[in-house]
């Protein structure tokens, strides 16, 4: 029986949704008896646990370095101090890395793995090459196009890339060039390329299990509205809400409707701001035939999110690569970025340049933005629509095909 060694990287969300979509394939691929074993702490760990309740044994809590949060996403200020000291709880990051690679450690001596597929985890691309263990590293990023307020961020920046480049395969999480949209976070060097596998986005081919049409469904049904998204850890997703709170108190959204989810399983968050002022439940809401402006929701249900990219004119993100693909590639739809770091202003300037959405930096590019979709609108279509034809959507599939590969050569 084959054991595969599963590392996913616990910032953000994206690592952890594509492993999943990763692991829901492999079956169909590996035709021998096989075991995986996932590897993550925090959030991911919880929810690894939550997902595979009989399989606890498998689950493993690795302590893997992560950016300490701050106001709008990671702080570097405070990551770089953490370098030798203490922070937020947070041992001095040296010690984390001697930790953290000391238990891997055991596990690899433990479990023997014949494969290990790594999502972010670099150190993981370490132990299996000194162990002569095929190493699969699925990314979107190799060395991000720095901008001048962060280049002194450069040689960590190095560092990650030499760490990645130990691995057997890189596996791109995106479309191959020239619709790659994470072009300017890759900038490969000579001595990787042959290593370079272009697999597609890891996009959610799950059937929607059809349901009666909701009231929020109902309440959109005939409206013209952008859909703004909230994405990523607590401090990403605050800081976007926040970015997205300002632009709201702008006088030209005053009559621009949109819908707001928070990406937090939290009803309470549930409400309509009519063009009254006042709030109302959404059921409250549609009995009414409130002439609303603004719908907050903590939690979509899948058919609701489906129905919500389906009518919205645009959607407002922060530019995260798994979010951007699924509504660019697989909803032909434009968006107006609103970037946290610079891996996502580098996703969303590619997106600008080939007409597929805007980059707002600041709150007036957002209005600005939101104008210029609207009056050349025919243009993003055309461009979309050029986009979506090439977007590969199956990089869950084609990397259980090329585990399954790997496998077969090491026998």
């Amino acid at each position: 029986m084959y054991k595969i060694g599963e590392f996913i990287y616990p910032w953000g969300s994206g690592h952890y949704s594509r492993m999943m979509r990763l692991n829901e394939v492999l079956g169909y691929y590996i035709k021998e008896e096989f075991e995986v074993h996932f590897s993550s702490k925090d959030h991911v760990y919880e929810k690894l646990l939550k997902k595979f309740p009989n399989e606890k044994e498998r689950i493993h809590e690795i302590l893997m370095p992560t950016p300490i949060d701050g106001k709008f996403g990671p702080s570097v200020s405070m990551s770089l101090m953490n370098l030798l000291l203490p922070i937020s709880k947070n041992p001095p990051l040296v010690r984390q890395i001697a930790n953290y690679l000391r238990e891997e450690r055991k596990l690899y001596n433990k479990e023997k793995f014949d494969l290990v597929i790594n999502d972010g985890d670099m150190g993981s691309n370490i132990l299996a090459r000194n162990r002569n263990i095929p190493s699969l590293f699925i990314t979107n990023q190799f060395r991000p196009k720095l901008y001048s307020s962060r280049s002194y961020l450069y040689p960590s920046l190095i560092f990650v890339a030499k760490q990645i480049a130990k691995a057997s395969k890189i596996l791109v999480a995106d479309s191959p060039p020239p619709y790659t949209m994470c072009e300017y976070n890759l900038n490969f060097i000579d001595e990787v390329k042959d290593k370079i596998m272009y697999v597609g986005h890891f996009t959610n081919k799950k059937q929607i299990k059809e349901e009666s049409v909701s009231d929020l469904e109902k309440l959109v049904k005939d409206n013209e509205f952008g859909y703004w998204m909230r994405t990523g850890n607590i401090s990403t997703n605050d800081g976007t809400g926040q970015r997205y709170e300002e632009a709201f108190h702008q006088d030209e959204m005053i009559n621009e409707k949109r819908i707001i989810s928070h990406a937090r399983n939290d009803p309470t968050i549930d409400s309509v701001l009519g063009k009254d002022k006042k709030r109302y439940s959404i059921s409250d809401a549609l009995e009414k035939k409130i002439d609303w402006i603004q719908i907050d929701i903590g939690f979509l249900s899948e058919q609701e999110k489906d129905t919500i990219l389906n009518l919205c004119k645009y959607a407002v993100v922060n530019g995260s690569h798994t979010v951007m693909g699924e509504i660019m590639g697989g909803k032909s739809k434009p968006i107006i970025g609103i970037p946290i770091y610079d891996e996502h202003t580098n996703n969303i300037k590619w997106a600008e340049e080939k007409k597929l959405g805007i980059l707002a930096t600041k709150t007036k590019q957002v209005i600005t933005g939101i104008s210029k979709i609207k009056e050349d609108y025919r243009e993003f279509e055309d461009s979309l629509r050029e986009f979506s034809k090439n977007f590969v959507p199956n990089g869950a599939e084609n990397s259980a095909k090329i585990a399954a590969e790997t496998l077969e050569e090491k026998r």
